[in-house]
């Protein structure tokens, strides 16, 4: 079961999407949060597989949010009591769990769905390097709402190819960032896994790489997956981010 957390500042759009939602077997909605901040709790409180946050809670703190619920700080550790002799208590029989529980019980913390409007690539560039797991625009179908939620929650990416251009073109008017690290990144990809990350930055799905590279769709996601391993992503669209600021892939 997929758990999904909605976040809207409209009472009737969470609603409605609570009711697309339940309507699917395969998925749940575990609660609802009208602003950022009661998103931040509710996540760290409830772990769901996935947040779903309308674009409307924007700029700076919206942006603070994904990144607050993508890539949470973890817990302090909290040493467990002792006995007077130096040992640790066995109370209960069980260790301390209090040194700092994963987001998940996965281990992963939840990935972040945007639905948001087209023109705002600046503001999806911005989240793209918080952490967003994918981008949905706010017109979409049910069907293509209930679908992208499933393909986040699996951990792969969602866009749509309008804002898909938009984000390319956005990346691309950026100054690439040829950090150390990046760099040391880089040179880690064998020289296909780099013709897979310039492919992937282009636009292209894991069939096109494929017929294009004249390799099958699974080694495809097989490189795609040991990319994302090398470069630090955890998703397809911080890829493109990445082979941009690498200077991997060039403005045209």
């Amino acid at each position: 079961m997929i758990t999904v957390l909605v976040v809207h500042d409209q009472a009737l759009q969470r609603i409605g999407f609570r009711m697309v939602l339940a309507a699917q077997p395969d998925l749940t909605v575990v609660g609802e949060a009208a602003d950022g901040a009661e998103a931040v709790r509710m996540s760290a409180e409830l772990r769901p597989d996935v947040v779903l946050m309308d674009s409307r809670i924007r700029d700076q703190e919206g942006i603070d949010t994904i990144r607050r619920i993508a890539r949470p700080e973890p817990l302090p550790q909290v040493p467990e009591p002792t006995r007077s002799g130096g040992h640790p208590s066995r109370s209960g029989g069980h260790p301390s769990r209090s040194g700092g529980r994963p987001s998940r019980p996965g281990g992963h913390p939840s990935r972040v769905l945007i639905l948001t409007a087209t023109g705002h690539d600046e503001y999806a560039y911005a989240a793209l390097r918080a952490g967003v797991g994918g981008f949905l625009p706010e017109d979409a179908t049910p069907d293509q709402l209930t679908a992208a939620v499933r393909v986040v929650a699996t951990g792969d990416a969602v866009i749509s190819p309008g804002l898909t251009r938009e984000l390319i073109d956005a990346v691309r008017q950026e100054r690439p960032v040829l950090a150390p690290e990046r760099e040391h990144r880089l040179g880690d990809l064998t020289e296909r896994e780099r013709d897979v990350l310039t492919a992937v930055a282009s636009g292209w799905s894991n069939a096109e790489i494929a017929e294009r590279l004249s390799i099958a769709p699974t080694t495809v996601k097989s490189h795609v997956s040991r990319i994302l391993t090398k470069i630090g992503a955890r998703a397809r669209v911080q890829a493109v981010v990445f082979a941009y600021e690498s200077g991997l892939v060039r403005p045209a």
